[in-house]
């Protein structure tokens, strides 16, 4: 283990087999084991091993390799930059998916030939899923914009480019106050069950970082934790609710959200029992739908868009206003209703 890289790149295991053959491989927890075939400390080595994280298969290079100047090519250099290394993990696993069709489609193509147009294009085949297509034009304004820098392309063909509209109505339906009575009613205090939901309802963390929140990150009754997907550090007191959720437990040694056996759970493995929890209750099955309502009762309870953004990590104005903008006529109406019975 002499040659084991210091510090050690997260979940990158060494094995010497009987043969005196050495295998690296990348393991998340207990999940199976993603054997690593490049040779160690090349940029193949490194490629393989974001993919591993990424839960994705490693991207296999077109007959004869990546030729120089190509898509391939450029995202292959990309990955080896801390550009890239510097982005969260959440966000590395989803460009990793978007990289994934862009190559399977694309990747021989010379960067000198994409241009505005072909960004475009990429987007409009996914305008039915507006928020792919965000995705999209993310990951390749973070490739290309990092190109430019570099000296590898004159012009970022991503510039000019507009999101296409986000549709409020999409995504995860937010819950309902009789979801939450529903919910608690069927998993009172005392229940693991009751614990994840008041975890979500009163810190608005996303799921990944609900999983990851526990006495570690409380300190005298206020909770801080570095969010997965934006890296924004959110600090969240510690209701009296929540508080007497948490003392009834039952909770992990090291998260507050725990399976049975007390141990912390993976955001996919949560999200699959809580969604069972959810259907015993009879309500949706979300972790976001209850991120939603706790930003809904803040919004409507008169929090601002700073406030909003500093609870749930949110960052530039647009989501935020969502939801003050709603409470706000939601306001405006229930004082303006009396007006018209008012005799003219």
């Amino acid at each position: 283990m002499d040659d084991m890289p210091r510090p050690r790149p997260p979940h990158l295991h060494r094995q010497v087999t009987r043969h005196g053959v050495t295998v690296w491989y990348v393991r998340l927890g207990k999940g199976l084991r993603v054997r690593i075939r490049s040779e160690f400390g090349t940029p193949q080595f490194d490629s393989e091993y974001q993919a591993a994280l990424a839960g994705l298969p490693a991207q296999q290079p077109a007959a004869g390799g990546n030729s120089t100047g190509s898509l391939s090519w450029l995202i292959e250099r990309y990955r080896e930059t801390g550009a890239w290394t510097g982005l969260s993990l959440a966000t590395r696993r989803q460009r990793e998916n978007i990289f994934k069709h862009v190559l399977e489609t694309a990747g021989r193509q010379s960067i000198a030939k994409i241009t505005t147009a072909s960004i475009m294009a990429g987007r409009d085949r996914r305008v039915d899923t507006p928020a792919q297509a965000r995705n999209f034009l993310d990951a390749m304004r973070g490739l290309f914009r990092w190109a430019v820098k570099a000296k590898l392309v004159k012009v970022d063909p991503t510039t000019g480019v507009d999101n296409p509209p986000r549709q409020t109505g999409d995504g995860f339906p937010a819950w309902t106050e009789e979801h939450i009575a529903a919910y608690e009613s069927r998993w009172p205090i005392g229940t693991r069950q009751r614990v994840w939901l008041d975890v979500l309802a009163f810190t608005g963390l996303r799921r990944g970082d609900a999983v990851r929140f526990g006495r570690q990150h409380v300190r005298d009754g206020v909770g801080s934790i570095k969010t997965e997907k934006t890296d924004t550090l959110v600090t969240l007191p510690i209701l009296p609710v929540l508080d007497a959720t948490l003392k009834a437990g039952p909770c992990g040694d090291l998260t507050f959200i725990a399976g049975e056996n007390g141990r912390p759970l993976t955001k996919e493995s949560f999200g699959n029992l809580f969604r069972k929890a959810c259907r015993a209750a009879g309500v949706p099955g979300s972790p976001h739908g209850v991120r939603k309502i706790a930003a809904t009762r803040a919004a409507n309870a008169g929090a601002t868009v700073a406030q909003l953004e500093a609870i749930f990590g949110w960052n530039g104005g647009t989501m935020a206003a969502l939801y003050t903008r709603a409470a706000d006529r939601r306001r405006l109406s229930l004082a303006a209703m009396p007006l018209l019975a008012n005799e003219q």
